[in-house]
Formats: structure tokens, C-alpha cells, sequence
């Protein structure tokens, strides 16, 4: 059983996320894989609290593994070019088939009731038509796709039309031509562009893979377009030839328009609950730019730099500061931001009669610790502390001498100190002096 503490604490950090995310568009894509493998109604739950919170919602679904099974019923050959199925006209009518069929079983899932749950009672109105506009494919390194075919156009108003219903909108991944020819499209490419096209605020694949590795196949948690396109050329073989196609629509989703693309993994429960609601993730967030941004502070900051260092204060490892001094002081502070929220935050005091500068209440919020944002908050601290051609800095802790040293402070006594500051020196902290040359 989850502790109050602990429930208050999670709340506490959802609660910015479920305000923000009201009245947004996200384009969430599964494939057949979820409803073959009976995980469908989990994610139901999600969808319903997702909706529940004011989320607009278009559901887009593969049907790769229903296809294959009524290919390989029929005994028909299967036919792929680089992981993409060739659609000859037997082909065609298995996709046809399967995705009539998933639909109507995703239209029930997400239809039906949820006794017993915590949203019982709730109703998804979900739609579903032909909102995509597609043309052939064509011949691929020599080899004619037939009836496998790419996006041309989305049917945005009829898509908007429908959200601002409040309906859910399904789409399955079959395009139709302007001359009523029906064309087997990817998920992938049907989630992207419709992603593009609402310029929506997410695109979530929910997928087979734990997100986007890296050359030592370890999860990557976030990444930008353009560091996500060099690792792909790096990397081929930590990711699937599958798993690239879903970045490569991640990426060129973000490229335009979309602000975030997720990569997460389909089989963890409540994946895109975690995925959406707590500051780590659980999969692969791509974004166009960092989300870190460092910026001198304001007053708005006031409150969020308190929330940082009430804590070190309270541990007798920062000063304590009260609101008015802030106030006073907060053009002496900057912050880092972490895709909007206060991860950190640091302080200069320049004492230009000695060309020193102090470095104060620097604090990193507990989930940032060991992520660099300390180093990050310290170098913007010395890039200032040198347009003020102040020749050193120095800082007075009792805590994290360690943290100093490996970041090219030495120890050094307090009469090296600015007198004005060596005047204020509190022998009952007993604080060492640390100070690094600039």
C-alpha cells in the first residue's frame, strides 16, 4: 500500500501535468500487438483518465500481427521491403479484413463500462471514418509496392469536428484515394501526420521496445531531433529496423509542429500513466529543443526557488533565506528549468573590490541530483562572475566539499576571504572556505 507521504508527494508533482494538460490534442498509436495480446482494456483505463482530465484524443491502431494470421490462415506468401509490407490484391483483402474486425473490437473495449475501476461510470464516445487521404507508395528500391500506400492528406476538420465533441476518434491505418482506391498503410505514418496536421501537443507510440538506446544500449531518456537522427546513424543495431521507423516518424512529427514525441513500451502497465505524469518517464521523450533552459530569474520564481532550498535549510546546509530577501536580492539568482519547472537554482554576490564573487544557495531539486544540473547552474555562475571580471569565486559550505573539489574548487582559510565577508564569518557553522581561480 502506497504511504500518504508518498501519494501526497506523487499528487503534488502530477498536479502541474494534469493542469496543463487540459484541452490539449494527443495522437496516441498502438499496434494490433496490444489487443492480440489482451492488454487492451488496461490501457482503456488510461485513455478514460486521460479524458477524464480534458486530453482530446485520437487513437490510431496497427493491425500488422492480425494481418499476418489471416495471411498465414489462408496460406498466402508474405511479402516485405525494408519492414514494410508489399499489398498485392490477396494481401489487400486480409487488411481489409483484419482491420474491420480490430475496429469494431477496439469500438467495444472502449465503449464499454468500467465496473469496478476507479472511473466507473465513465462513457468514451469514440468515432471512427475516413479521415485519411493516401496515395500509392509506388516503386521502392525496385520493388512495386502495389497497394501499400503513404499519407497524402488528413481530414483535419472532420478530426476536429469530432474532438471538440468530446469524442475519441479511432482511426485505423487504411487510406482511401480521391478515385475510391484503398491503399495499406502504417501506423506509424497514419499517427505522425495526423500528429503533424493537428499540430497536437503529443505523439505517443506505445511500442515493442523500452524507447530509443544508445551506442551502449542504454535507454535514453530525452533527446532532441537532431542528436536523435546522429545516434540512429551511429546505432543501427541497438535498434530494430522497426524501432527506427517509429523515430524517424517521431522525429519528423517534431520537425513539424508536434512538441513532444514519446517512445514508450506497450507490455508495462499504465506505461502511458507513467510515461506522462512523473518527471523521469519511463520511455524516450523527443523534442525539436532541450528542455533545459537556464535564464536569470525573477520574481515569479520566488516561490520555486524556496521549495529548492527549504529543504538544504532545514538541514543546516544552506543559510536560511526569508521572501522579503529573496525579493530584495533575485537579480543575483538564476534558474534552470526543466521542460517549465524549477530544477535549480544559484546565486553570485560579486564583491568588486577584491574582483571575488560568492557562489550561493545553489540547490538542484532532488529528482536532478547527478544529472549535471549543478555543473550547468556553476558554469553560468562563472560565464557572469567573468563579465564582471572577477578573477575568483568562492563558496562556504559544510556539506558537499567533494562536489567542490571535482569541480575545481581548492580549500582555502578564511582570511583569504573578501574582509567584508570574512567580517560576517559565523565560526559557529563552521563552514570551509573553498575557491576556484577563474
Amino acid at each position: 500500500m502506497l504511504a500518504q507521504s508518498d501519494f501526497v508527494a506523487w499528487f503534488r508533482s502530477a498536479a502541474p501535468y494534469i493542469r496543463g494538460f487540459s484541452g490539449q490534442t494527443f495522437v496516441i498509436a498502438v499496434g494490433g500487438e496490444v489487443v492480440e495480446d489482451g492488454n487492451f482494456v488496461e490501457l482503456t483505463h488510461d485513455l478514460n483518465l486521460l479524458a477524464s482530465v480534458g486530453v482530446r484524443i485520437v487513437l490510431v491502431h496497427g493491425a500488422r500481427p492480425q494481418i499476418e494470421q489471416a495471411l498465414k490462415s489462408q496460406k498466402l506468401r508474405q511479402v516485405y521491403s525494408d519492414g514494410v509490407r508489399v499489398t498485392d490484391e490477396d494481401a489487400l483483402s486480409a487488411v481489409k479484413a483484419a482491420n474491420g474486425r480490430l475496429r469494431l473490437e477496439i469500438e467495444a473495449l472502449l465503449s464499454m463500462g468500467l465496473p469496478n475501476t476507479p472511473l466507473a461510470g465513465s462513457h468514451l464516445r469514440v468515432t471512427s471514418g475516413n479521415f485519411v487521404i493516401a496515395k500509392p507508395m509506388g516503386v521502392v528500391d525496385g520493388v512495386d509496392m502495389l497497394y501499400t500506400g503513404v499519407v497524402r492528406r488528413i481530414r483535419v476538420n472532420a478530426i476536429q469536428k469530432h474532438l471538440d465533441g468530446g469524442e475519441l476518434v479511432l482511426v485505423s491505418p487504411i487510406g482511401y484515394s480521391p478515385t475510391g482506391e484503398i491503399f495499406n498503410l502504417t501506423h506509424e505514418d497514419v499517427a505522425s501526420n495526423i500528429a503533424i496536421s493537428l499540430q497536437a501537443q503529443k505523439l505517443i507510440f506505445l511500442a515493442d521496445t523500452t524507447g530509443l538506446k544508445d551506442v551502449k544500449g542504454q535507454l535514453v531518456r530525452e533527446i532532441t531531433t537532431g542528436n536523435a537522427t546522429k545516434l540512429l546513424s551511429k546505432n543501427l543495431k541497438a535498434n530494430s529496423k522497426l524501432e527506427r521507423q517509429v523515430v524517424h516518424q517521431s522525429i519528423h512529427a517534431c520537425e513539424n509542429g508536434v512538441e513532444r514525441a514519446h517512445l514508450i513500451d506497450r507490455t508495462v502497465d499504465g506505461a502511458v500513466l507513467l510515461e506522462l505524469f512523473t518527471r523521469e518517464g519511463i520511455g524516450t521523450m523527443i523534442s525539436v529543443d532541450s528542455l533545459d533552459e537556464v535564464r536569470k530569474a525573477s520574481v515569479d520564481d520566488i516561490g520555486g526557488i524556496l521549495q529548492l532550498i527549504e529543504p538544504l535549510e532545514k538541514k543546516g546546509i544552506l543559510v536560511r533565506r526569508s521572501r522579503e530577501l529573496l525579493e530584495i536580492e533575485i537579480n543575483r539568482f538564476i534558474v534552470m528549468e526543466h521542460d517549465g519547472f524549477l530544477v535549480g537554482c544559484a546565486a553570485l554576490y560579486p564583491f568588486n573590490g577584491a574582483k571575488a564573487g560568492e557562489l550561493a544557495c545553489l540547490a538542484v531539486h532532488a529528482s536532478f541530483q547527478n544529472s549535471g544540473v549543478g555543473e550547468t547552474l556553476l558554469r553560468e555562475i562563472e560565464k557572469e562572475a567573468k563579465r564582471k571580471k572577477l578573477s575568483q569565486l568562492f563558496v562556504l559550505t559544510t556539506a558537499t566539499s567533494h562536489w567542490f573539489i571535482e569541480n575545481g574548487f581548492r580549500k582555502s582559510a578564511v582570511s583569504t576571504l573578501p574582509k567584508k565577508k570574512a567580517d560576517l564569518y559565523n565560526y559557529n557553522r563552521n563552514s570551509q572556505v573553498f575557491v576556484k581561480k577563474l
